[in-house]
């Protein structure tokens, strides 16, 4: 899933390059424009995992939204706030560098973790 901060092309482009592997939706594409992350995070959580993209920093220090967050079955990774502020273009080229790695690591751990995505490093820091 990718969140309403992220634009919807981004996840159809990730969609087109990995069909068949992982089913890549905008949360706009599920839930229409305006849903709040409350909800998102309570519908997605109640299905099952799924593994978040996400631009908004902010669920990882709004009290409610964090903890809504950490006790779901989510995976989160959240783009540093200079990787946020770049160019598209530069958000999907270290998307797409660290693509094996967020695979890797969503694999690995429980529901509820969160993760920042460098603008620079290989390394992902655990939130």
């Amino acid at each position: 899933m990718v969140d309403e901060n992220l634009p919807p092309a981004l996840a159809r482009s990730l969609n087109a390059l990995f069909n068949g592997k992982h089913d890549i939706i905008h949360v706009r594409e599920r839930y229409g424009p305006g849903v709040t992350d409350l909800q998102w995070i309570r519908e997605l959580s109640a299905e099952g995992r799924w593994v978040v993209l996400s631009g908004d920093r902010r669920i990882t220090r709004n009290k409610a939204e964090y903890n809504a967050f950490r006790a779901s079955h989510l995976v989160g990774f959240f783009l540093s706030k200079g990787l946020y502020k770049s160019p598209l273009v530069k958000q999907m080229e270290r998307i797409l560098a660290l693509w094996q790695t967020i695979e890797a690591q969503s694999a690995l751990v429980q529901g509820g973790a969160m993760f920042e995505l460098p603008m620079s490093s290989t390394r992902i820091k655990q939130i």
